[in-house]
């Protein structure tokens, strides 16, 4: 990743919020971070999850239900959610790592709807309407978060802690095997590694990595409802990581900030009933013209270039 380029991002990012709603852009960097978990699982370990929800909204609840009833501090709210999530991450992918290509993603998306309807029948998560009136709290008992801009630097500084753990996976030789798992996963077999856990790591990391971002999203909206956790989200972070540029690294921050800047431009319109109509022309669009998502062609343009 280069390191001024980086920079220069952080530094757009520090500044935002004096131009741009707050708000909006914690939104983008939950939905970023989201993505950039995904990611993780689909663009460098090879395996397509139609689930992932489950884990975002499962961070949500947990974080949620324990600011509402329990009074605890942010952080130890968020660090519930993410365990919550990364458990069931690894009862889940127990089940499904052992299986391939679309037997996985039925798997999961089997099990995602399991959770769905535990989560709209559970006592603890208000059903239909939800956790409404989450506080934000005060984080380790002094910074109070009820300000927008205290906490989107708040949620920046949970994305980049994120995202350079990712980076950091991505590159040491755990994301190396991944890759050769994604290749040539008997290739890899034959070399002598446990393809079986090293797959069922990636989809516990990736799983925490979602209930972290759905428990910054709790704390944000101050809300966590049932469209977290539904088969659309799953679809939605599918989207957001092709449309940027599956197994790049800053392919899914692109497709989640075109993908929330569009439905936020089209929310206000005459196309806001269609809003999923014109998110799947655009898919479409995306599979059909730009095979590598955004940043996939743009690499693949410089390299053409220089």
């Amino acid at each position: 990743m280069n390191k001024k380029l980086t920079i220069a991002l952080l530094g757009v990012a520090l500044v935002a919020p004096l131009a741009i709603y707050p708000v909006f852009l914690m939104k983008i960097l939950c939905f970023a971070l989201f993505a950039c978990a995904f990611n993780l699982l689909l663009g460098f370990a090879g395996l397509l999850s139609f689930g992932h929800a489950v884990f975002l909204g499962t961070g949500g609840y947990i974080t949620g239900h324990l600011m509402l009833n329990y009074s605890v501090t942010p952080e130890i709210g968020i660090i519930a959610g993410v365990i919550c999530a990364g458990l069931i991450g690894f009862v889940y992918g127990k089940l499904a790592v052992r299986r391939e290509g679309i037997y996985f993603a039925m798997i999961t998306l089997a099990l995602a709807q399991l959770a769905f309807f535990f989560y709209l029948q559970a006592p603890f998560t208000g059903g239909e309407d939800g956790l409404q009136g989450v506080p934000r709290g005060n984080l380790f008992g002094v910074i109070d978060l009820e300000d927008n801009m205290t906490m989107y630097y708040f949620v920046l500084a949970i994305f980049s802690a994120g995202f350079w753990l990712i980076h950091r996976c991505v590159h040491s030789p755990f994301g190396q095997i991944l890759k050769a798992i994604r290749e040539n996963e008997p290739r890899a077999i034959s070399l002598g590694y446990k393809v079986e856990q090293y797959k069922l790591l990636a989809f516990v990391l990736s799983a925490s990595l979602a209930g972290l971002a759905g428990s910054t999203k709790a704390l944000v909206f101050q809300l966590a409802s049932l469209t977290d956790v539904h088969w659309f989200m799953s679809g939605e972070v599918v989207l957001m990581t092709l449309l940027g540029g599956m197994g790049t690294i800053w392919g899914p921050v692109i497709g989640a900030t075109t993908v929330v800047g569009m439905q936020n431009m089209l929310a206000s319109g005459p196309l806001a009933n269609y809003i999923h109509v014109v998110m799947g022309v655009v898919f479409v669009i995306c599979v059909l013209a730009f095979r590598n998502g955004i940043v996939g062609e743009l690499q693949k343009l410089v390299k053409k270039n220089f």
